[in-house]
């Protein structure tokens, strides 16, 4: 069979045909008096072996060793294509998602695509001070690219000023944050939390009750310090929790405090504590900080429960709310 019949029928291009003689690839088995090439029906195969093997990846020269060298072993290059494919799609992936945050930008000009790439690059940066800056420009910034790096960032600083760049945002990567409280991940959670704490607005408000519920504590307890300075009695609990567990409880004492500002929360905030107390179960530095959270839950259930302290078998305890409550009497 002739080249022009070969590319035909093979829908490989005679160009093509000579360029893999050239290689060595595939050589006509013969001439024809004129001298034209003329490959037999073992050469065509040999094409169509080329050709399968190029549609996995292969270069030329893989090709050429996987059809000539007998001690090739076809599991070893398998294998290698399915590397170099994975980083062929983690690096196509990595294009997309840059390509659709310039997008969700909306830039005006080229200057502006110029800058939000520089500025992602800086995201990414192996420097804290390069990430922290580019987190402080944040207007330039794509929200979702402030979120990956929130819920990624190891350094304090840099943290701090990813959580003020997305406070800036309003409620634009509150939806995405709050994938990152569902991580397999404890510090993609809590990093997510503490993110989610600095946003204002009603829809941050909604994901802290929600994390109320998650099943990690820190989480919960990030969530109600933030609720309780957002003035949500939800977070009462939690608070208490917090106390009776000793975790974290002075800041949650002082949430407790404000919220018991207004009275509907103070007597539920009273019974919270007083049935806490309760319990029993709970040691004698945790009684002490319950007693100091009642100083300042005003009502009859808050002074009864610091009554009760007052004669705790603790002398540390009893004289807390002793003194406690001389000072109520004296209001």
């Amino acid at each position: 069979m002739l080249i022009g019949d070969v590319a035909r029928r093979s829908g490989v291009s005679a160009r093509m045909l000579r360029h893999y003689e050239s290689l060595g690839l595939v050589r006509p088995s013969g001439r024809t008096g004129a001298g034209y090439r003329e490959y037999s029906g073992e050469d065509i195969r040999r094409i169509f072996h080329i050709e399968s093997l190029r549609s996995l990846g292969l270069s030329l020269r893989e090709v050429g060793c996987a059809l000539d060298d007998p001690g090739f072993k076809p599991s070893e290059l398998v294998d290698d294509l399915v590397r170099r494919t994975r980083e062929r799609i983690a690096a196509e992936t990595e294009l997309l998602t840059r390509l659709r945050r310039i997008g969700a930008a909306e830039p005006a000009g080229w200057e502006d695509v110029l800058q939000i790439v520089a500025l992602l690059q800086a995201l990414g940066s192996e420097s804290a001070g390069k990430r922290q800056r580019a987190a402080l420009s944040s207007a330039e910034v794509p929200v979702e690219a402030l979120v990956e790096a929130a819920l990624s960032e190891t350094d304090p600083n840099v943290a701090g000023a990813l959580r003020w760049a997305l406070a800036q945002t309003g409620d634009g990567g509150s939806a995405l944050l709050a994938e990152g409280l569902g991580s397999p991940t404890a510090e993609v959670r809590e990093r997510a939390v503490q993110a989610i704490a600095e946003i204002p607005g009603g829809e941050a408000t909604a994901l802290l009750r929600d994390a109320l519920t998650n099943s990690d504590a820190a989480v919960r307890r990030c969530a109600a310090l933030a609720l309780g300075a957002r003035g949500v009695a939800d977070a009462v609990p939690t608070l208490i929790d917090m106390i009776a567990e000793e975790a974290n409880g002075a800041d949650a004492a002082d949430a407790l405090s404000a919220l018991a500002s207004d009275p509907a929360v103070a007597d539920r905030i009273a019974t919270g504590l007083a049935d806490r107390l309760a319990s029993g179960a709970i040691g004698s530095s945790a009684r002490r900080r319950l007693a100091e959270a009642l100083a300042d839950v005003p009502g009859v259930t808050a002074s009864r429960a610091l009554a009760d302290l007052s004669q705790d078998e603790d002398r540390a305890v009893a004289l807390t709310a002793t003194y406690i409550l001389k000072l109520r009497d004296a209001r």
